[in-house]
């Protein structure tokens, strides 16, 4: 559950409570009564893995990480497009 910071408009009394989303806004100052606000700070996400940075959408990033996962694979993958252009599918009737 979210934890949200509230501040007394009257007495300055500030507080976080832990509230449901389906919970209402809390109102009323528990020191003097008066009207709250909710306040709104920075929140601490972290964006970890690939796709979440500018660096990953980028051609030469992605062809950088793939050539040093594995020397074969583009050795592999080139006979193999060369077989699949040696025997054609059929046309015809």
């Amino acid at each position: 559950m979210p934890t949200y910071a509230y501040a007394c408009k009257q007495c300055g009394h500030r507080f976080d409570a832990v509230q449901s989303f389906a919970d209402p806004t809390l109102t009323e100052c528990p020191e003097c009564g008066g009207p709250l606000r909710k306040e709104y700070g920075s929140i601490g996400v972290t964006f970890n893995g690939s796709g979440f940075y500018r660096t990953d959408s980028r051609a030469g990033a992605k062809s950088d990480s793939t050539g040093s996962a594995s020397g074969d694979s583009s050795a592999s993958s080139t006979s193999s497009k060369t077989e699949a252009k040696a025997s054609p599918a059929p046309t015809g009737p």
